[in-house]
């Protein structure tokens, strides 16, 4: 196995590395790839940067040029469902685009032409082992749809409209992308998402994020030792 962890944030990487031995660094259209092994696998990880762009550069690099066989994306989220609060996390047993759009001709909500995929479904056995990861850390989860677009989602209307439409549970900006980058090139692939904001949160951005970057890292770490 060679496995891609693909962060949202530079704290997430930075906590990362003391964890990867054997490292060699490569910069490739401005994202650094860190390359190693973590507990004997080999591993490449980088921040991708936001959006879905970003997003999907990054994971088509990991996957061509590294030559990756399966992707962790660790990341953050917004809530779509009252029960998941901020640092609760979210596993998504699929990914969807919620910006793509051509139902004026006929498709379904976030049709992906071409292909002809609305959800990208996560691997299972993956999803299986971050699940148990959780349950023995005592994290509070869901499994559900992941919706991703280009739009920083922040407003009742917004959050009501996608989770109507696709039974989303959270909403982000990358890993739908990711999703599709590793369906196309038949890559196991699983999508976990801190929950950043939610209704009656109160905790500030800053206590957050660093709360987030420990429990992905710690998440990722123990996760690799139940695959390895």
């Amino acid at each position: 196995m060679k496995l891609g962890i693909i962060g949202a944030m530079q704290m997430e990487l930075e906590n990362l590395k003391p964890s990867i031995k054997n490292q060699s660094m490569e910069t490739i259209s401005g994202i650094e790839f860190i390359n190693g092994e973590i507990d004997g696998v080999e591993v490449v990880a980088a921040v991708s940067g936001i959006g879905k762009v970003f997003a999907a550069v990054c994971a088509e690099i990991m996957i061509i040029h590294f030559g990756v066989d399966h992707v962790i994306n660790i990341g953050v989220a917004g809530s779509l469902v009252k029960d998941l609060k901020v640092l609760d996390v979210a596993v998504a047993q699929s990914a969807v685009q919620h910006d793509m759009n051509t139902t004026a001709l006929g498709d379904p909500a976030g049709l992906i032409s071409g292909i002809n995929i609305v959800n990208f479904e996560a691997d299972k056995d993956l999803n299986k082992a971050v699940t148990e990861v959780l349950s023995a850390r005592g994290i509070a989860y869901q499994t559900g749809i992941i919706a991703s677009g280009d739009l920083f989602v922040d407003t009742d209307r917004q959050r009501n409209n996608i989770h109507v439409k696709f039974d989303a549970i959270a909403a982000d900006m990358e890993g739908g992308s990711i999703a599709h980058v590793c369906f196309i090139n038949n890559v196991p692939f699983t999508l976990i998402r801190s929950i950043s904001d939610a209704d009656g949160s109160t905790m500030d951005y800053n206590t957050f994020a660093g709360k987030a970057a420990e429990q992905s890292i710690a998440i990722v770490l123990d996760v690799i030792a139940r695959i390895k």
